[in-house]
C-alpha cells in the first residue's frame, strides 16, 4: 500500500514537472544537480583537511569559514548583478567558478590555494542562487508557489543522493570526488550555455500579462518601485537603499531567520543529541544516517501534496505561520524525553537516540514543506515584482547572518545545559524561538505586510 501510495506521488510530481515551460524544467533539473555536486563533496571535506591534509582544527574551521562567509556575504552583489546582467550570465558563471574552485580543493595542499579554492566555491553560490530563484519565479508566472515546491523536492533529491555518492568516491580517493563534483559542474555550465534562455529581471514587467498596453514611459514608471526605490534603471545604492526602505521586507525577512536557525539543527543539535546519547560507532552513525534519511525522504514524498493543500485552504501569511509552528513544536520530543530516565543500554537506549531526534527531523521537513514555497512566493510579492534577484540576496544574507548568529547561541545553550545539569533548556529555547517567530508572522499576516504592493503598472496604464 505504502510503495503504491509512492509511486502515486512521483507520478504527480513528473506530470506537474512535465507541465511547465522547458526553461523552469530545466532550472529545477539544475537544482538538483547543483546539490548533487556541492553534497558529493563537502560532507568529507572536513575529514580530507585534517586527516589527508594534517591542517589544525583551526585552519579546517578557516577553510570552511572562507567559503561559508564568501557566499552569505556575497549574496546581495550576486543577486545585484543577476538584477542588471541578467539572470543566465550569473547562472553559467557560477557554475563555472564551482567547477574551477572544487577541481582545486582536490589537487592542492597549500593552505592559500585551498583559502583561494574554499571562497571561489562559496563566492559561486552567491553568484547563481539568487539568480537561479528570480529567474524561476519569473517564468513560473502565477504558479510560482507550485514551482517552488518542485524546487524543494529537487533540492532535497539532490542532498539526499550526493552523500551516497561522495560516500562512494571518497572511498576510493578524496581527489577522485573533488574532480567527479568538478565535472558534474563543468556539464552543468555547458547545458546553462546551449540551452537555458536569455532572461532578465525587467522581463517581469514588460511580459506580464495583461500589461501589454502600458508602452514605454509606462514601464519606466513601473519601475519606480515600492518606497520610491529606484527601480532596474537606476543606480545601485539607490536600488539598494529602495530595498532596504521596504520595510515589509524587511520585517518578513527578519522574522524568518527563526526557520533557518531550527531547521539546521538537523546538521547540528540533532546529530550532537544522537551521539550523546548512541555513541560515536556503528549505531550512531546510522542514527545520524536516519535524520537525513527522514528529512530527505520526507519532503521528496509529501512536498506536493502538502504546498496543495495548504495553497487550498490557508493564505500565504497563515501557512508561513503554520511552518514555523511546526518547526518549533519539532523539539517538544526531545523536551519531552528529557523528564524521562535515560536508559544505560538495550533497546531502550537505541530508542531514545533513534525515536524523538528523528521526529524532531520529520517535524522539521513538515514545517520546511509548509512553508518554503510560500516564503519564496512572498519574497516576489514584496518586492513589487522588481529586483527580484537583488531582494532574495539580501534575504539570504540576513538569514545567513542569523544562521551563524542563532548556531553559535545554541551551541553555548547545549554547553550550557551539559554543564549546569539542565538538558531541557536548548529544546526550550528552540521551542520558544519557533512559536515567537511564528507569532510574528501570523502578526505581519493579520496586519497586510505580507501583501503585494499595489503594481505601480497599473497607476501608470492609468495615468
Amino acid at each position: 500500500m505504502k510503495s503504491t501510495k509512492a509511486v502515486r506521488t512521483s507520478q504527480t510530481t513528473l506530470a506537474q514537472y512535465r507541465s511547465y515551460d522547458r526553461s523552469v524544467q530545466l532550472l529545477l533539473a539544475n537544482q538538483f544537480t547543483i546539490n548533487l555536486g556541492f553534497y558529493m563533496l563537502m560532507p568529507y571535506l572536513a575529514q580530507h583537511l585534517s586527516g589527508t591534509l594534517g591542517l589544525a582544527g583551526w585552519l579546517v574551521g578557516l577553510v570552511l569559514g572562507v567559503r561559508n562567509f564568501s557566499q552569505q556575504g556575497m549574496f546581495l552583489v550576486g543577486g545585484t548583478l543577476a538584477d542588471r546582467l541578467g539572470y543566465k550570465p550569473l547562472i553559467v558563471a557560477g557554475c563555472v567558478l564551482r567547477t574551477v574552485g572544487f577541481a582545486t580543493l582536490g589537487l592542492v595542499d597549500s593552505v592559500p590555494a585551498l583559502l583561494i579554492a574554499s571562497a571561489a566555491t562559496g563566492f559561486a553560490g552567491a553568484l547563481f542562487n539568487p539568480a537561479v530563484r528570480a529567474y524561476l519565479a519569473a517564468d513560473a508566472g502565477e504558479r510560482r508557489v507550485e514551482a517552488f515546491a518542485l524546487f524543494n523536492v529537487f533540492y532535497q533529491a539532490g542532498v539526499l543522493l550526493g552523500p551516497l555518492v561522495g560516500m562512494l568516491l571518497t572511498g576510493v580517493d578524496f581527489r577522485v570526488t573533488c574532480l567527479a563534483s568538478a565535472a558534474v559542474f563543468a556539464l552543468l555550465s555547458v547545458v546553462q550555455i546551449r540551452a537555458l534562455p536569455a532572461r532578465r529581471g525587467n522581463d517581469a514587467v514588460e511580459r506580464a500579462p495583461g500589461r501589454a498596453g502600458v508602452g514605454r514611459a509606462g514601464v519606466r514608471r513601473a519601475r519606480v518601485g515600492r518606497a520610491g526605490a529606484a527601480g532596474p534603471g537606476g543606480g545601485v545604492l539607490a536600488q539598494w537603499r529602495g530595498i532596504v526602505r521596504n520595510r515589509a521586507f524587511l520585517l518578513f525577512s527578519s522574522a524568518m531567520i527563526g526557520s533557518y536557525v531550527l531547521t539546521f539543527q538537523v546538521y547540528l543539535a540533532l546529530p550532537l543529541e544522537v551521539r550523546r546519547v548512541g555513541g560515536d560507532g556503528e549505531f550512531g552513525t546510522v542514527a545520524v544516517a536516519l535524520l537525513f534519511a527522514v528529512s530527505g525522504l520526507a519532503t521528496i514524498l509529501g512536498q506536493t501534496r502538502v504546498t496543495a493543500w495548504c495553497k487550498e485552504r490557508v493564505a500565504p501569511g497563515q501557512a508561513l505561520a503554520w511552518g514555523l509552528l511546526s518547526m518549533g513544536t519539532a523539539f517538544v520530543p526531545l523536551l519531552v524525553a528529557t523528564a524521562v530516565p535515560e536508559p544505560g543500554g538495550g533497546a531502550g537506549r537505541w530508542l531514545f537516540a533513534a525515536g524523538p531526534p528523528p521526529l524532531a527531523a520529520l517535524l522539521l521537513a513538515l514545517g520546511t514543506m509548509i512553508a518554503y514555497p510560500f516564503e519564496m512566493d512572498t519574497i516576489v510579492r514584496l518586492s513589487g515584482d522588481r529586483l527580484v534577484a537583488t531582494h532574495y540576496g539580501l534575504y539570504n544574507t540576513i538569514c545567513g547572518v542569523g544562521i551563524t548568529v542563532g548556531n553559535l547561541l545554541t551551541g553555548a545553550a547545549l554547553d550550557a545545559a551539559r554543564e549546569a545539569g539542565m538538558p531541557a533548556l536548548p529544546w526550550l529555547a528552540l521551542l520558544l524561538l519557533g512559536l515567537g517567530c511564528s507569532a510574528a508572522l501570523y502578526g505581519l499576516h493579520r496586519a497586510g505586510h505580507l501583501s503585494a504592493p499595489v503594481p505601480k503598472v497599473q497607476q501608470a496604464a492609468v495615468i
